[in-house]
């Protein structure tokens, strides 16, 4: 049985995170083996397939596979392309891209949910500033996820990360997400608003959280396909995202293979 502190949000047992834990490293080992496979001339699908032979070979199911009626097993979204897109044979990778992967896996019926976005190949200065700002933000987000914290804090965190460092688009409508024995649950968790505001946060909760960031504006467009979400100026997008479990003692990042032990020393370092 699960404990309810909160009816619309699934709170877990000690238990049930470790479950979370193992779907998370599963998803952190997985965008590694991705990212050290990105390169120029690879494509989406190739991406696809190393992922979903990595997730299964190691006793998870994709959690995106079938979800809706998505076709594959990560999102793969390049350049303009936000999030959502959908992995093509055709969809080469040139250098000066960047592509963002999504990923998530089921172990023991308990979900893991992460993104990065990654270089091919040498990129320009705005667009390594546009991963740097958009990663930053993401952990800035994570860190305002303590026990006592309100859910907008989360958000707030991360709207103030991106505007303190320039002129950016930060995306509507798409965002952050409870989970845990489903990918998506209640709570949405945007990545903009006011501070103070939302549930508390409780030892317990799981959430995803994910920062979309564009070098225009914010305005977005969904593609025929019913899935990809482009940037309406066609400049580019980033997307990072990692699952996180509320503690007594700060967040812990599920899908992190250091459980965020890094950041939070840079972050706590830079205060």
């Amino acid at each position: 049985m699960f404990k309810r502190r909160r009816p619309a949000i699934q709170v877990k047992t000690a238990e049930q995170v470790e479950l979370m834990r193992a779907a998370g490293l599963l998803v952190g080992r997985t965008l590694e083996l991705l990212r050290e496979s990105v390169k120029p001339g690879i494509t989406t699908m190739d991406l696809d397939v190393i992922a979903e032979r990595h997730i299964r070979d190691n006793g998870g199911v994709p959690s995106f596979k079938g979800y809706h009626g998505f076709p594959a097993t990560i999102c793969a979204s390049v350049n303009e392309e936000i999030v959502h897109g959908i992995p093509s044979a055709g969809k080469v990778l040139r250098d000066g891209d960047v592509i963002s992967i999504d990923c998530g896996a089921i172990v023991a019926g308990w979900h893991g949910d992460a993104a990065i976005t990654v270089p091919v190949g040498e990129i320009g200065p705005e667009l390594v500033r546009l991963l740097e700002v958009t990663e930053a933000s993401l952990w800035h987000g994570l860190a305002a996820g303590r026990a006592g914290a309100r859910l907008t804090d989360i958000s707030h965190a991360i709207e103030s990360h991106v505007r303190s460092q320039g002129s950016y688009g930060i995306v509507e409508g798409y965002g952050g997400h409870g989970i845990g024995t489903r990918m998506h649950m209640d709570p949405l968790i945007p990545n903009h608003g006011e501070p103070g505001h939302g549930p508390v946060l409780e030892p317990g909760m799981c959430f995803a959280v994910e920062p979309m960031v564009n070098l225009g504006t914010k305005n977005t467009r969904e593609l025929d396909d019913g899935w990809t979400v482009i940037t309406t100026d066609g400049r580019a997008s980033a997307h990072f995202e990692h699952t996180f479990t509320v503690t007594e003692d700060g967040p812990r990042v599920l899908t992190a293979l250091d459980e965020g032990a890094e950041w939070f020393a840079a972050l706590r370092g830079s205060a």
